[in-house]
């Protein structure tokens, strides 16, 4: 097992380490939560003001040219293609992942409904993400057909002739646990249905490949690996064979093929622009924009498989530290072991005191969250996390157990986001 020594080491010859540079960091707090909320980026405040004082201020109304406004969805569309291996012209940003989750499945739908209207079924995993699901059962509901949950191993035997849509998202919320999304999509066009990904937990975190995967609908969070901030634009996607098929749903003029003629009928834009609904939040856009910097930063020092390699080597010393460290505590692992089958989280599940634990390390400067019911949910974002950040959160996660200091009650009390 690593001592501090050996992970202070490592720091000095990560050929990532300048990069955590970007980020406005407490040097007093281990932050371990950015797959949750992404680190403010030093570059944000001075956009943002930008945008209000100069753009906004001054330009005001004339900005949505001169300033480009009207270009920033397909412009950061275009940046993070280049982090999920998608072409430029293929993905844009809008609206929340939920909204858009709604649009691509709505439009997934509409195409297996034309190509294969006996298709009834819409297959997801049992543990996907509560809104991906909520959005899955209204849907289901409108196209009369039926949402089946699965547990990750049952996925393959449940492709059949009565598939209509697979909906995964790529890497589990609660455990880190990532699908093979090349092999599942060519499962599910093997068996005649179409795959629509969830990359909130993916993008900006692990290397990518919706082309190459030949999927056909994603969506994704700006404000995880991103660091888009809170509440942060989402993206949509679509690949270029089903991109001009259907018109998604919300009908926005934003989405139309000629915005500013005002005509009263909806003519739907070409491409991906068809996935616009309403008028941008552009303050938010600004924001994300400089998240999304943060990540292609990474590209000269090679990009996204770079920042994979650091991702694994922090999760694998986590997992040693903890095991080793925290013997007899309780903590289970629940994400996989493998690293293959694993994003950029680690998870640990103990059935008594998960949410407390989690309360009194955060007083002790490691900021992780909890996941009901029982879960201790850690991210590393390869960014900014160092080596000794992990050893120092395993340590300080030893005292807390050890101590007993998460029985106090001021950790019982239970806040509203958890």
């Amino acid at each position: 097992m690593k001592d501090k020594s050996a992970c202070l080491r490592q720091d000095e010859a990560d050929r990532l380490r300048g990069l955590r540079g970007q980020f406005q960091l407490n040097d007093d707090e281990i932050y371990l939560d950015g797959n949750s909320l992404g680190v403010l980026p030093r570059a944000t405040p001075a956009r943002v003001r930008q945008m209000v004082e100069e753009e906004w201020g001054e330009g005001l109304i004339r900005s949505w040219n001169t300033a480009g406004w009207i270009d920033l969805p397909a412009r950061l569309g275009d940046k993070i293609a280049r982090l999920v291996g998608a072409n430029a012209g293929e993905l844009v940003v809008a609206d929340s992942t939920s909204v858009n989750l709604y649009k691509a499945m709505s439009a997934a739908l509409s195409i297996v409904r034309a190509d294969a209207p006996g298709r009834t079924r819409i297959v997801s995993e049992r543990s996907n993400f509560p809104t991906d699901l909520y959005i899955a059962e209204g849907l289901a509901r409108q196209y009369g057909m039926t949402l089946e949950l699965v547990e990750p191993d049952e996925i393959p035997a449940q492709l059949d002739d009565r598939l209509a849509v697979l909906m995964l998202t790529h890497v589990n919320y609660r455990t880190g646990r990532m699908h093979d999304m090349a092999a599942l999509t060519r499962d599910a066009h093997d068996a005649g249905a179409l795959a629509v990904w969830d990359l909130a937990h993916s993008a900006g975190a692990v290397p990518v490949d919706l082309n190459g995967a030949q999927a056909d609908f994603a969506v994704g969070c700006g404000y995880k690996y991103l660091n888009g901030g809170p509440g942060a634009p989402a993206f949509v996607w679509a690949h270029a064979r089903h991109a001009d098929r259907f018109s998604q749903p919300l009908s926005g003029w934003m989405g139309h093929a000629a915005p500013f003629q005002f005509t009263p009928d909806y003519q739907p834009a070409p491409g991906i622009a068809r996935y616009l609904c309403g008028t941008p939040p552009l303050l938010s856009m600004a924001a994300l924009e400089c998240g999304i910097d943060t990540v292609l930063a990474a590209e000269p020092l090679g990009g996204m498989a770079a920042l994979r390699e650091k991702s694994v080597a922090l999760t694998e010393l986590f997992i040693e530290l903890v095991e080793a460290r925290c013997a007899g505590h309780g903590l289970v692992l629940a994400s996989p072991r493998d690293a293959a089958q694993r994003g950029s989280q680690v998870c640990f599940a103990r059935q008594e005191g998960a949410y407390a634990i989690v309360q009194a390390l955060i007083e002790r400067g490691v900021i992780g969250d909890f996941r009901a019911p029982d879960i201790l949910r850690f991210g590393f974002t390869p960014l900014y996390t160092r080596y000794v950040d992990v050893w120092n959160a395993a340590e300080r996660l030893e005292q807390v157990l050890s101590e007993g200091a998460w029985r106090e009650a001021r950790f019982q009390r239970q806040a509203a986001v958890t």
